[in-house]
This record gives structure tokens, C-alpha cells and sequence, in this order.
């Protein structure tokens, strides 16, 4: 008894160091849904610290702090100076732009993505990017906000840099958006396997042949990032 009784004590000790874990919520995305900065990526050995920052109007990010700019300085740059990442950095400081379906795009669907489904704007909202760097279903915050944003669509400006692009319902808050520099963590990498599956057969066209090879380079020689 009196052995069972530590044991308790000890189990009671490690969960308040923490969280409570028994009465967190997780959403399908493992997700912490309070406002903790704890990421949970879908086994209890590991986390990820998520930077705590405020938006300065509830609809940007917050600002980027000295210290990711000072890291980013050091790493190689992309044609917009922006730096590009080891898969093993998930927190990362981009170039962000923002998109809209009412731009009406030659080639673009009616609010569908690349994936032939419809674009997401709630607490899950649509991002794209070259999906060789962030492949489909990579899933990221934004510093300073609330939401989940997942690769799911991609563009040609978008190839061979790594801007992410934020979706939005509309022009309005496309333009207020912008162009805009945020910190993002990468809570959950997307498939290179389902990327190089699409755009196997998208090689007709010279952005998703670029990102097709550049993505099967990655796959076959293993330099892949892992969750």
C-alpha cells in the first residue's frame, strides 16, 4: 500500500509538471486547444514550443522577434533573401503573401485548391506553398494567431522560394494582409510521398514538373522531413 501510494504521488507530480493531460482537449490536428504554447505532435515524447506573441490588431501576426531574425541571418537565402530551413527547423521566419479565389486566376478553380477540394478559412485555414519545401498537409502557426493554416493548394510564384501563402475569403482582407514577414512553427510536416503522387501526373506544366522533381529528389535520397 504504502508503495502504491508513492507511485501516486510520483504519476500525481509528473502530469502537473505537464498539464493536466487528462482533461486537455486535443482537436484532430493534436493540437492543444487551450492557450498554452505547447504543441502535441501525436506521441506523448514529443512537443514543440510554439512563441507566445500578441497580434497588434487580432488579424496579423505578431511581431518577429530579434532573435529569429538574427538566426535567419545566418542561412542561406532564397531570390527574396528569405532563408531557407534544415526540415529539422521548425520555427522559422518567412516571407508570407496572401491570395484570394476572387482574384479569379486563369487555371484556378472556384474556391478549390490544388487538392480538388474547397479552400478553408475557420480555425483551419489554407496556405500555399512549393510543396518540394512544404509538402501537402504540412501543417504550421503563425505567431501571434489562433489558427492552424495547412498546405493544401500551391502556386507558380511560389516555386523554388519559400513564401507561404495565406488564403482569404476575399479581396479585402487579401489586400490587408498583404505581403508581410511572420514566424511560423511547423507542427506537422505534410507527405512527400502523396506530393510526388500528384504531381506525377501535373509534369506537363513547368512549375509542378519543377516541384515534382525537386520533391522526388528529396524522397530518394531519404533527406526527408519526419515527424
Amino acid at each position: 500500500m504504502k508503495a502504491a501510494a508513492m507511485i501516486s504521488i510520483a504519476i500525481s507530480i509528473l502530469l502537473s509538471s505537464c498539464g493536466d493531460l487528462g482533461s486537455s482537449v486535443f482537436d484532430r490536428s493534436g493540437i492543444h486547444d487551450g492557450r498554452s504554447k505547447i504543441v502535441f505532435s501525436g506521441k506523448l515524447t514529443r512537443w514543440f514550443s510554439v512563441p507566445r506573441g500578441k497580434s497588434p490588431n487580432g488579424f496579423h501576426p505578431a511581431p518577429v522577434s530579434s532573435s529569429t531574425r538574427d538566426k535567419a541571418a545566418r542561412l542561406p537565402k532564397d531570390k527574396h533573401g528569405m532563408a531557407t530551413y534544415k526540415s529539422s527547423q521548425r520555427q522559422r521566419l518567412v516571407r508570407t503573401t496572401s491570395y484570394s479565389h476572387e482574384e479569379m486566376e486563369v487555371g484556378a478553380p472556384w474556391r478549390k485548391n490544388a487538392l480538388g477540394t474547397y479552400l478553408k478559412y475557420g480555425q483551419v485555414r489554407s496556405a500555399a506553398a512549393d510543396w518540394s519545401r512544404y509538402p501537402v498537409g504540412t501543417k504550421f502557426k503563425i505567431k501571434g494567431l489562433p489558427y492552424t493554416y495547412v498546405v493544401d493548394d500551391y502556386g507558380s510564384s511560389l516555386v523554388g522560394t519559400n513564401t507561404v501563402d495565406i488564403y482569404h475569403p476575399n479581396l479585402t482582407t487579401m489586400r490587408r494582409w498583404g505581403t508581410r514577414l511572420a514566424e511560423i512553427t511547423v507542427i506537422q510536416w505534410g507527405s512527400y510521398e502523396r506530393t510526388v503522387n500528384i504531381l506525377k501526373g501535373r509534369r506537363g506544366y513547368d512549375h509542378t514538373r519543377k516541384m515534382y522533381y525537386a520533391a522526388k529528389a528529396k524522397l530518394d535520397s531519404g533527406s526527408v522531413a519526419s515527424n
